[in-house]
């Protein structure tokens, strides 16, 4: 049994619906569990309807609206017939967002971001699942909240193993001896009070691997649309080559400093029982890709860089000149846990903490603003966090020419600059 993942970006349209069902076409007599993300850039779209719910802004069901032509012209290029039930099965995903937003909003940012942004992975998975009846691929479509159950942390749900693990290994099995192909939601879970969580950005990886643990999964594979992991992000270096093969370990570190092509936790699930996880191409689906593995070491063996763009870097000291000891990173650690801020990277002094974070507009302020009230608060915008993983003292000089380098920090194998170009 394999577990598959395919992104937004390989089901941004009616031609790569095609192409998932052409790929699930060489795999129909295996046993899959295939994880589906929201359409193309429907996340965002979704995330702008939950924004203007809360600002109250006029324009909303222009937002609504949108969404519901994007998934109506993919079906309509897909050949769906105006009486299919997928109609239907769609028009109720935005019931859904109708529920949420006929009152005003009183349970949180978070409750309302769930509800409504988790739609994205339901209409997905539909349109999918369908598609593939329709075109011979057998496949059942499941609720992916009956089986993966979590706690009430809204947009960073945490992941209940237990009855988890319980319930997809009740499900799955039986779902298979009646087909082999089982088509399900990432991103999202479901609470015992029936209500819809997400387990953070990008998610569906990990959606896979929790899928994959509690199967004993022969083989995990991400669809991407690129040739397998790569040394460095395209988009910042024309240097970047493809790695054949990743070690656990090194996979661990790399999404951990924001790698994006595989989620952050989606590594140690499959480290715990030995899953060998294949990064392929939807473009090139016979290409080997990349493996990651339990491997000695990383092959080629050549610096990784990770670019993290809009990063600000804040530095706290203490309004009377104190120390910042212990007391002082209690409090800062309190409110950066309580806000739910990942930091990037931080530095400790005798009179300061520094830390890089990304500039979340709707986090960010309201951590100021708190700091502030008891520190000595000073900040810096519009910067490069860069992570090289077996760097080269070269590179390091390559790296920071032309830039004012305003946080450095290195070990033996990672190094990590924070950058300001010198002409902002």
């Amino acid at each position: 049994m394999k577990v598959f993942k395919f992104g937004g970006a390989s089901v941004k349209d009616a031609e790569s619906v095609k192409n998932v069902s052409e790929i699930l076409s060489m795999y129909r007599k295996e046993q899959l569990v295939v994880v589906i993300s929201a359409m193309g850039k429907m996340t965002n779209a979704l995330e702008k309807v939950v924004h203007a719910y809360h600002n109250q802004d006029p324009q909303l069901q222009d937002y609504i609206q949108e969404i519901r032509n994007f998934h109506f012209s993919i079906v309509d290029h897909l050949g769906f017939a105006a009486d299919h039930p997928l109609r239907n099965d769609l028009e109720n995903c935005f019931v859904e967002i109708e529920w949420v937003i006929e009152t005003p909003p009183s349970r949180g940012y978070g409750f309302s971001y769930d509800q409504i942004v988790s739609q994205g992975e339901l209409m997905s998975t539909k349109i999918v699942s369908a598609y593939l009846n329709q075109n011979g691929i057998a496949n059942v479509w499941l609720d992916v909240r009956d089986v993966l159950q979590t706690d009430n942390t809204y947009r960073e749900a945490r992941v209940n193993w237990e009855l988890s693990e319980q319930l997809i290994k009740s499900r799955i099995p039986a779902l298979h001896e009646k087909n082999n192909i089982i088509l399900t939601q990432g991103f999202i879970g479901g609470t015992s009070e029936n209500f819809t969580t997400t387990l953070g950005r990008e998610g569906s990886d990990y959606t896979a691997a929790i899928f994959s643990y509690c199967l004993d999964a022969k083989e995990m594979i991400v669809w991407k649309d690129v040739p397998g992991v790569l040394s460095a992000d395209p988009r910042y270096s024309q240097d970047s080559v493809k790695l054949e093969q990743v070690s656990y370990h090194d996979a661990i570190e790399l999404t951990y400093y924001g790698a994006t092509v595989i989620h952050p936790k989606t590594i140690k699930p499959l480290e715990n029982k030995h899953i060998p996880l294949r990064v392929c191409s939807f473009k090139s689906p016979k290409e080997k890709g990349t493996s990651v593995g339990n491997f000695q070491a990383t092959k080629p063996l050549v610096p990784c860089f990770i670019y993290k763009p809009s990063q600000l870097l804040i530095s706290i000291s203490a309004k009377d000149f104190s120390f910042i000891a212990e007391a002082s990173l209690h409090k800062i650690f309190g409110l950066f846990a309580d806000l739910k801020i990942k930091i990037n990277l931080m530095q400790n002094s005798a009179i300061s903490f520094s830390v890089c974070v990304d500039n979340d507009p709707f986090k960010i302020p309201e951590l100021l603003e708190e700091l502030k009230k008891h520190f000595r608060v000073l900040y810096n915008e519009d910067l490069m966090l860069v992570t090289v993983r077996h760097y080269y003292p070269s590179t390091i000089e390559q790296l920071s020419k032309g830039k004012k380098v305003l946080l450095e920090q290195r070990s033996r194998q990672t190094a990590q600059l924070v950058l300001k170009d010198v002409n902002t």
